[in-house]
């Protein structure tokens, strides 16, 4: 296939290569002219604009992995972006973690010019973009999922239908608001048990096979020393950052306001990780909320 991918960040950058290893064509866009070289080594062809990628004839389909809701507005709906350029027909896939409200905004104005359009958010961080096992949340027509669901496969290894368009987004937001209120639970249990003697790695051995298991405790546990592989086992570092999950919080309360339901836990997670962000350890993973937990935010 002709694809195009506008976006080649953390994430987008491993996601747009393992497609082109998997034999596509590809033209790509992104300001960071590094990003482009790594892409044109692996046989990419790197357009000018974004437009200029939505405008290459014969493009079969179009993805995008942007950082927020803004990026996507101005790539699809900007008078120099997606939209502007791309041939009718070509089916549009956004990877970005967004609200569903702008996600389902610009499937609109795509479907108005005969653009059919997926939302596909993603989780699996970069280490999955990597190896290509992300998970796809996928919000649109069941025909165009199918469509897109081949090439998905080539970048992840789970594939979901969610529904309509917004739907993956919405999966998206509501699992990341669970995740970001059970990290911090799992601080607290964790950092609990050990300032009342218990030896960090049995006491996490015995939540892990008890009713307070969860993915913060058996797979990515705050507590340094419990998991080697962690980010808490090199200081914090690498992994999904607090501040991302500062945005992720923020746009599950932003939906929760809009469908008028309260949020309680969310909407506390959100004030606990923007005090740490607040602090200067945005770009620690988000883990690391941990240090907040036993006041040592300061380290």
């Amino acid at each position: 296939m002709k694809i195009g991918f506008i976006g080649l960040g953390n994430m987008g950058r491993p996601m747009a290569l393992n497609l082109a290893r998997a034999g596509h064509s590809l033209v790509v866009f992104d300001p960071v002219a590094t990003a482009l070289q790594a892409l044109a080594e692996a046989g990419a062809t790197a357009g000018a604009s974004a437009r200029a990628v939505a405008a290459t004839p014969g493009l079969d389909l179009l993805v995008t992995m942007l950082p927020a809701a803004a990026h996507v507005r101005s790539v699809y709906l900007g008078d120099d972006g997606v939209l502007a350029a791309v041939g009718q027909g070509v089916l549009l896939v956004d990877c970005s973690t967004i609200d569903p409200m702008t996600a389902r905004e610009v499937a609109a104005a795509a479907a108005r010019q005969g653009n059919p359009m997926l939302d596909a958010p993603v989780s699996g961080g970069t280490g999955g973009a990597e190896a290509g096992t992300l998970t796809f949340m996928v919000g649109g027509a069941e025909a165009d999922f199918a469509t897109a669901q081949p090439v998905l496969a080539q970048m992840g290894r789970n594939i979901v239908h969610c529904g309509g368009a917004g739907n993956g987004q919405v999966a998206k937001v509501a699992n990341n608001m669970l995740l970001g209120i059970s990290m911090i639970g799992a601080a607290e249990a964790m950092s609990l048990g050990v300032a009342l003697g218990m030896d960090p790695a049995v006491l996490a051995g015995i939540i892990n096979t008890s009713s307070g298991r969860c993915w913060s405790t058996d797979t990515y546990n705050p507590y340094p020393g419990v998991l080697p592989n962690a980010p808490a086992a090199r200081g914090y570092t690498g992994g999904f950052g607090a501040d991302l999950m500062l945005k992720d919080l923020g746009l599950a309360t932003e939906a929760a306001r809009a469908a008028h339901l309260p949020v309680a836990m969310g909407a506390l997670a959100q004030q606990l990780y923007q005090a740490f962000s607040a602090q200067g350890h945005g770009g620690l993973d988000f883990s690391a909320i941990i240090r907040s937990v036993q006041g040592k935010t300061a380290a």
